[in-house]
């Protein structure tokens, strides 16, 4: 299921080796694709849950989807100052109000546009052993939570978003 995972470098941390994996920017075809549920959840997935939380706090990121490091599979980390979220086959099942700010993008760096996003939301999904949870949020993990969801329908954040800005270093 998993393909070949392009990989910057490897770092020990707890008796566990961890990858810091390449994130895919704007224009790579798996970015494009809907993204496969998990059937399975093993030793393969729970590793690459582990690569990818490394992988986002790496950048400096809130939240990471499969599909931004090359796995066309429903898979997401999320940490906003809360403490880790992963999800597996994560379903957005309800909505409520609507609410516009800004978003940025790993897979797009430099870019930020306004967009409108549900203020609330009810997420269900497996976390690493399986076990379905369930999930509701606002404010900044409400559209964290939309975001990285979106990425496993193939949408990016610029495919919604308006008033986009690019933002000098």
């Amino acid at each position: 299921m998993l393909k070949f995972i392009s990989v910057n470098f490897v770092k020990f941390i707890g008796g566990i080796f961890v990858a810091i994996l390449d994130i895919k920017k704007a224009g790579d075809l798996v970015l494009k694709q809907q993204a496969k549920p998990i059937e399975k959840i093993d030793k393969t997935i729970r590793t690459l849950l582990d690569d990818m939380a490394e992988t986002m706090y790496k950048a400096n990121g809130v939240g990471l989807a499969a599909p931004q490091i090359g796995q066309s599979i429903q898979v997401v980390v999320i940490d906003v100052g809360e403490g880790l979220l992963e999800l597996i086959n994560p379903t957005i099942i309800r909505k409520e109000g609507t609410e516009i700010d800004t978003e940025g993008c790993l897979s797009v760096p430099g870019i930020y546009g306004e967009v409108e996003r549900a203020a609330k939301v009810s997420v269900e999904y497996l976390n690493r052993r399986g076990k379905r949870h369930r999930i509701t949020a606002t404010g900044l993990l409400a559209r964290c939570l939309q975001h990285e969801i979106d990425h496993l329908y193939g949408r990016l954040f610029i495919d919604i978003a308006n008033n986009l800005q690019k933002v000098q270093k």
